[in-house]
């Protein structure tokens, strides 16, 4: 039976270039391919900072608070897509069984009180829960404790297509980053909780190994990222010297320290942004040019991307976040057949197979540089035939399970399930609009007491 044809809406609160964001237009994308009407909703778009593609049922991501007034304001059935719980972001990091609490004042403690429980009322008032990976659905059922059903789990899906899509490598910023070293890689934002310092680590105790001194002689170790601009800041940041601003504490703290650990580790090292690009790399004394041991890549290309996935020359993708609540980084390096190597936790225990051998897309290891050392020496050894055949189970997976068409189908049957749920009850709406007072009352008085 063919599924009926929705009219949906997309609430995000920043369409930007995170994770997030690419599951957003993704899935608007893979919805609109199967004959349904998309519309994205967004408090802030830019087109210099965003990614290059952009029955009535609300799919509503990222932050709930929106759910009671839509739901007043149209009486229609909403869907939820929880990332993470925002209320285990903003308290620290989080760690599976523990939240490592940062210290905060006693204002923003009287802010996240109510702000907390408004995130757990609001996303009880939707009519389906979503989660993007098991870890997340367990998360959430635990920590908003009066949710009494475990979210359904829909993983974020990416287009095959960009992926497979020719490379022109006689391209500037092509040409800038290709090389016959062997070549490992990782993509990630520069920010200290994504411990991209576990890469250096880990390739320097590599290449010290006496048993791999002819596989790893000549290898590099490429960090590409983005920076992750704050809306306030755009505006300045775009006339500013590289992007990076002492108000961007964690992207210049997390870039220096992982060039002083280049530094320590006995590592060459150069900092670099593509041709194009607007704004230059920072300065750094002691960088070198020609074939360094370690490439920062700041604010990389799409193009570039996909030459660094692709290139005969890359050996694996190290994705070096712990408790990622999804990460599609592995699912990247999947569907361009690369061997993976990533934390043992959270979503990545769920995107790649490390067991049994014969089935193996890659490698989940504890967070420690000596073991990760251990299974890059394991995926350096790796013969022609044993790549080739983990290359094929890697991308079979990633197209079969993650691919943007699954993750349409996947919601698809979702959202046709809620608005068959049948009309919003006027009880429950009256009900929602008197939370919402009681909620914004409460706001308000926390505030108005900060201020007396």
């Amino acid at each position: 039976m063919t599924p009926p044809k929705l009219r949906i809406a997309f609430v995000h609160p920043d369409l930007g270039i995170g994770g997030a964001e690419r599951l957003v237009v993704d899935a608007a994308l893979g919805l609109q391919a199967l004959g349904h009407t998309v519309d994205i909703y967004t408090s802030h778009h830019d087109p210099n900072h965003c990614f290059d593609e952009t029955r009535d049922v609300f799919f509503v991501d990222q932050l709930s608070t929106c759910i009671p007034l839509l739901r007043v304001l149209t009486g229609k059935r909403l869907l939820f897509y929880c990332h993470f719980p925002d209320k285990l972001l903003a308290h620290g990091a989080f760690v599976e069984g523990a939240l490592q609490k940062r210290n905060v004042g006693v204002l923003k403690a009287l802010y996240r009180y109510p702000m907390d429980y408004l995130e757990e009322v609001t996303t009880r008032q939707a009519d389906t829960l979503v989660a993007n990976s098991k870890f997340t659905a367990r998360i959430a059922r635990a920590h908003l404790s009066s949710i009494t059903s475990t979210p359904k789990v829909v993983y974020p899906g990416i287009n095959i297509e960009a992926y497979q899509a020719p490379i022109d490598w006689a391209a500037p910023d092509v040409d800038q980053i290709d090389s016959e070293q062997p070549t490992l890689i990782s993509l990630n934002r520069f920010e200290m909780k994504k411990n991209a310092a576990l890469a250096i680590e880990a390739f320097a105790l590599l290449r010290d190994k006496a048993s791999t001194h002819h596989l790893t002689r000549n290898m590099r170790l490429v960090l590409a990222g983005r920076v992750r601009v704050p809306r306030s800041l755009e505006c300045q940041l775009n006339r500013l010297t590289g992007g990076y601003d002492p108000r961007l504490e964690d992207n210049i703290r997390t870039l220096n320290g992982l060039v002083e650990r280049s530094q320590s580790s006995k590592l060459s090292f150069n900092v670099i942004t593509p041709p194009q690009s607007k704004i230059p790399a920072p300065s750094f004394t002691g960088t070198t040019e020609i074939d360094p041991d370690v490439l920062f890549l700041l604010n990389f290309t799409t193009m570039q991307r996909s030459a660094l996935l692709r290139s005969s020359s890359t050996r694996a993708l190290l994705y070096t976040p712990a408790n990622e609540h999804f990460g599609i980084g592995p699912v990247e390096g999947m569907v361009c057949g690369l061997p993976v190597l990533a934390c043992d936790s959270g979503g990545p225990t769920e995107s790649i197979v490390d067991q049994p051998p014969e089935e193996r897309t890659g490698w989940l290891r504890t967070p420690d540089p000596g073991v990760w050392a251990d299974a890059l020496e394991d995926i350096c050894r790796m013969d022609a035939s044993a790549r080739a055949l983990l290359a094929q189970r890697s991308k079979q997976r990633a197209e079969s399970v993650f691919g943007m068409a699954s993750m349409a189908r996947e919601l698809e049957t979702l959202l046709v399930e809620t608005v068959e749920t049948g009309p919003v009850e006027t009880w429950q709406i009256k009900g929602i609009a008197f939370v919402i007072a009681f909620l914004v009352g409460l706001v308000l008085a926390v505030w108005s007491r900060r201020f007396s």
